[in-house]
């Protein structure tokens, strides 16, 4: 495991907490941001930190490139969102957020918006200017947040703590 998942991984378990059975969460019974939804084989109440850790490397972490992502604002941004919206959906959004910055005239192609972190969305991750890519990761985030509640009233309980995350 990297110093930086290490890091995000600290600042990450800062905001997910403890053991939460709330019945308008989606996910059901979480510990550690790990859902009973997303991890049906596991004793939820009874995961230890370790074994979250692992998780979150191998499953998020891991599985999204993050090692190939070489500022940490980023990693940390993308790798939040994979926690809390799904690794497939942090993906879509930076392919989404890479392909927004290709309007400014670049010379690459548009990305394929299938959420496989791949040579082509690293390649044009190292062509943007990071700062804006922060930026435009944080809107199309918060706007998917919005739709979350638009279409779904009982999920609005959660906006202002999803807030946090943005």
């Amino acid at each position: 495991m990297t110093n930086s998942f290490k890091k995000a991984f600290k600042e990450l378990i800062s905001i997910e907490g403890g053991y939460v059975d709330n019945q308008n969460d989606k996910g059901g019974k979480t510990k550690f941001g790990i859902s009973q939804k997303a991890y049906p084989h596991l004793n939820i109440k009874s995961l230890t930190l370790k074994n979250a850790e692992n998780i979150y490397y191998n499953d998020y972490w891991f599985s999204i490139k993050l090692d190939y992502i070489d500022d940490y604002n980023i990693q940390l941004e993308l790798f939040d969102t994979a926690v809390n919206m799904g690794v497939y959906k942090a993906s879509t959004i930076l392919q989404e957020a890479l392909n927004l910055l290709n309007r400014n005239g670049k010379n690459y192609n548009d990305l394929i918006v299938d959420g496989i972190i791949g040579g082509k969305t690293i390649s044009a991750y190292n062509s943007v200017n990071k700062n804006i890519l922060l930026k435009v990761l944080n809107g199309l985030q918060f706007m998917n947040y919005v739709r979350i509640c638009e279409n779904d009233k009982s999920q609005e309980v959660f906006f202002n703590g999803w807030m946090k995350r943005v």
